[in-house]
């Protein structure tokens, strides 16, 4: 039987049409494994389309619309990558003052590939060390972020990765932070850095 380090724990998969297959699928049966309840919450109802790089690859669930849901409703917070994903969540501010509550509620998230442009957009990369996607790294710097080439880098409970490569990395550094929960420095912070 797997370790449940997260029983009882509920998580928000916040993403779009063309997220990255694999970077929903594989985080989120870790999830499940550990024990925890994920939800998929979209900024549309339905299903939202998956993608291998290019290619379109099916469909998820929806589970609710972000406009319904709170951070008072998750412990945790995943947001998979995919160019298009990110980019369509980044743009619209239901979605980016759901990802700056996590932060500012000290709540831990998990961001890999191109998914820390929601980060950027909500004024999280400032005075942090994160990673993505190589092609992000102007991005965060010009939000004031300090971008590192690394498997996976946990900073202030934000558990950032480069790409698919870095999953099984990824996903075990994100259990850990899920299942450590809340912080009280992490909440201060986060209210020091939110614009």
């Amino acid at each position: 039987m797997a370790d449940r380090k997260l029983d009882g724990k509920r998580v928000a998969i916040l993403a779009a049409d063309m997220f990255e297959r694999v970077e929903l699928e594989q985080p989120r049966q870790a999830l499940d494994d550990a024990g925890a309840q994920t939800e998929v919450i979209s900024i549309h109802d339905g299903e939202i389309k998956a993608f291998d790089h290019f290619d379109p690859v099916g469909t998820v669930k929806v589970d609710r619309m972000v406009e319904e849901v709170s951070v008072d409703d998750y412990d945790a917070l995943l947001v998979p990558g995919g160019v298009g994903n990110p980019d369509q969540l980044r743009m619209d501010e239901n979605a980016v003052n759901f990802v700056r509550d996590f932060a500012t509620a000290g709540k831990p998230m998990a961001v890999i590939c191109h998914g820390p442009w929601v980060l950027v957009e909500a004024g999280l990369a400032r005075g942090r060390t994160l990673t993505s996607w190589p092609s992000l790294r102007t991005d965060i710097r010009n939000a004031g972020g300090d971008w590192v080439d690394q498997e996976v880098v946990v900073t202030d409970g934000i558990v950032t990765s480069r790409s698919p490569d870095d999953i099984p990395a990824f996903n075990e550094k994100m259990i850990e932070e899920f299942a450590e929960g809340r912080h009280a420095r992490r909440t201060l912070d986060a209210r020091a850095t939110a614009p």
